[in-house]
């Protein structure tokens, strides 16, 4: 068992190493912008990934906050277990997370899609959408990168053929874009004036 875990911690290292850090950046830059113009950040992923796309809203809407900067606007998809099921069972599967983007999304406005496969109808319903609305799209892939892969405005890739492994690689990918994002906001923030001190009586 020990050596299955080697063999497992050994290929997630391996991708570390192979991650398109200069489409990390770009994804950096992509979020930062979003956030100055008040933007909207939406998320969607099934399964593994859904919980994926709520850790990272999360993170980026609470962990990113500074003083002086714009809060980022964040929203994932899979949270509203009414609207799931209703779109669920009145229409289909496939248009759960679509529908949202009806109502919600605006020009300017991003998605990040989550998944593995690249091929989830629901995850491309939505990028058809986001596209129509007039919004940027980022996927974050593995296996082969499916249809997701070549739909997005920017895709970073993880080649390899294991849901885990994706799935780590991607929630890596969302902290190194928090982490980065939480970087640029304290080099943003304006210098305080040194306290004045006070003469001793």
């Amino acid at each position: 068992m020990q050596q299955r875990f080697r063999e497992y911690l050994a290929s997630a290292a391996a991708l570390q190493a192979a991650l398109d850090l200069s489409a990390v950046e770009a994804f950096v830059e992509l979020v930062q912008q979003a956030r100055q113009r008040g933007a909207t950040i939406f998320l969607c992923g099934n399964g593994g990934s859904a919980t994926t796309a709520c850790h990272f809203a999360t993170d980026l809407q609470k962990s990113t906050v500074a003083p002086g900067q714009p809060r980022v606007r964040t929203l994932a998809l899979g949270e509203n277990t009414g609207l799931l099921t209703a779109w669920a069972n009145d229409t289909d599967y496939s248009r759960v997370f679509a529908e949202q983007l009806q109502a919600l999304g605006r020009p300017g406005d991003v998605l990040v899609a989550l998944s593995a496969s690249g091929n989830s109808p629901n995850v491309l319903a939505a990028v058809k959408t986001a596209r129509e609305v007039g919004m940027t799209v980022v996927a974050l892939t593995g296996f082969d990168g499916g249809l997701l892969r070549t739909r997005a405005d920017l895709a970073i890739h993880v080649p390899v053929a294991s849901y885990e492994l994706a799935e780590d690689a991607h929630l890596m990918v969302c902290h190194l874009v928090v982490i980065a994002l939480k970087a640029v906001a304290a080099r943003e923030q304006p210098e305080r004036a040194p306290a004045a001190v006070s003469p001793r009586p």
